[in-house]
């Protein structure tokens, strides 16, 4: 988290982009049509029975986002939360019920503010594992894996990246487990540590790459596949998509809030809009039938 960080002035970091034709996390013209005329999506009143009596009462879940991480989920041109996550709690919030209100806070803010009573649900593209189950509760809605990204021409081993620096979003699976592991295990073996680069947002860590300040970048799967789509043929995919794990929805531990999104969410699959959803943002391969909780390890 406290390894080097590239600061470029404003001015010659608009013209670069401008020339580069970086990632950008706002709004574009290829983001799916996501207007008003969608079918409404009627309640589950089954699934919105099982909701805490508080949250039912309110109308309103309360869901705290980074937005950092598209096409997960961002910031359009107003700052609003956008993606194919944010779709699909909006539409969790129709099967429910209740209204959305987004919460944009940090990632590592996150989890304390739902233990903390003032968030009920998280929505970041967390990764559901055991470390996390001791904390809170995961309802789980995706599997995504870990996908490297290089310079188009280049050659990039992700198991092999002793001495290059790679950039990744900072507090993220990849900044905190997988680079470390990698790393580690070359210094173990007497060659160069990976120079783990974070930045505060992932599009600024795919910019970081296409301007030649990085060597790779490491991120899910989605996020990866979209950094390369939004870049022009800059970056190409480096190796294939690993270590798949589940994304979960968290929620305060022991928490009703869980078996009411559960069901919510199995609805959501049952009627078609989950997919549906998947499809028109491009990540349906990591599309599940089966809403678990706390099924990652």
């Amino acid at each position: 988290m406290h390894s080097r960080r590239l600061f470029i002035p404003a001015a010659a970091a608009a013209a670069i982009f401008l020339l580069t034709g970086c990632v950008d996390n706002t709004t574009g013209g290829d983001e799916p049509n996501t207007d008003s005329s969608a079918p409404t999506i009627a309640v589950d009143e089954a699934a919105a029975a099982l909701l805490p009596a508080e949250i039912a009462e309110s109308g309103t879940l309360v869901v705290g986002t980074d937005a950092a991480y598209p096409p997960n989920e961002y910031k359009d041109d107003a700052g609003n939360p956008i993606g194919w996550d944010v779709d699909l709690v909006d539409a969790l919030g129709a099967k429910l019920g209740l209204e959305v209100e987004y919460e944009i806070a940090s990632f590592d803010k996150i989890i304390p503010s739902i233990t903390g009573g003032t968030m009920d649900m998280g929505m970041s593209s967390f990764t559901d594992n055991a470390e996390r189950q001791q904390q809170v509760d995961f309802v789980d809605y995706y599997e995504a894996g870990i996908l490297w990204a290089a310079p188009a021409g280049a050659t990039v081993d992700p198991d092999d990246a002793c001495g290059l620096k790679v950039a990744v979003q900072a507090t993220t699976y990849e900044h905190t487990d997988e680079l470390p592991a990698k790393s580690q295990a070359c210094t173990d073996a007497g060659k160069p540590a990976i120079e783990i680069t974070p930045f505060d947002t992932q599009d600024a860590a795919a910019n970081a790459v296409v301007l030649g300040q990085a060597d790779a970048m490491s991120a899910d799967s989605p996020v990866t596949g979209y950094a390369i789509a939004q870049t022009d043929g800059k970056l190409e995919a480096a190796g294939d998509v690993f270590d798949s794990a589940p994304y979960g929805f968290p929620v305060a531990k022991g928490s009703e809030l869980a078996a009411a999104v559960q069901a919510a969410m199995q609805s959501l699959i049952d009627d078609g809009t989950y997919g549906d959803i998947l499809a028109e943002w491009g990540v349906e391969s990591g599309a599940v039938d089966t809403i678990e909780i706390n099924a990652g390890t």
